[in-house]
């Protein structure tokens, strides 16, 4: 715990169990991974002064599940951190087709170290689905702290 110091909302956003309207991230790690969260799941245009924040990802729910669109999502995801998130350094994003049935080999939980899954609304169409794992480093961390996002598009 960071001795009550709060760095700002948690992102999605969620109810405080402290007794403030929402959840504060009360750790660095955990305001770096809002604000990538964040950073992914806004719309490009959808900010009135800052048009270019965010990326296009929801243009690419229900494109075929193909290396040219796996490649668009990297490259989408690596300019905008680059650009509004720059002491992150993406040090892998991997992106395959979403199966429930089949976890694959040593694939991580939610529950096991207690990592939300981001689903993009309306992306229900399991044969249209891709998990996108985005694991980074925070460079502006003292030891570099390494983590990973997963979001379901």
């Amino acid at each position: 715990m960071a001795d009550g110091i709060s760095y700002g909302l948690i992102f999605p956003f969620r109810q405080s169990i402290k007794g403030k309207y929402l959840a504060l991230s009360e750790e660095t790690d955990d305001e770096i991974r809002s604000n990538l969260i964040h950073l992914l799941l806004t719309r490009k245009g959808s900010r009135y002064f800052l048009p270019d924040f965010g990326t296009r990802l929801y243009e690419f729910i229900f494109e075929p599940l193909d290396g040219q669109t796996f490649e668009g999502i990297k490259i989408e995801i690596e300019e905008s951190v680059r650009k509004y998130i720059p002491n992150l350094t993406i040090q892998d994003i991997s992106i395959e087709p979403y199966v429930e049935s089949e976890p694959s080999l040593g694939e991580l939980s939610s529950e096991q170290f207690d990592v939300p899954v981001y689903r993009v609304p309306g992306a229900n169409t399991q044969e249209y689905t891709a998990k996108i794992r985005i694991t980074y480093t925070d460079e502006s961390s003292p030891f570099g702290s390494r983590e990973f996002v997963i979001i379901n598009l």
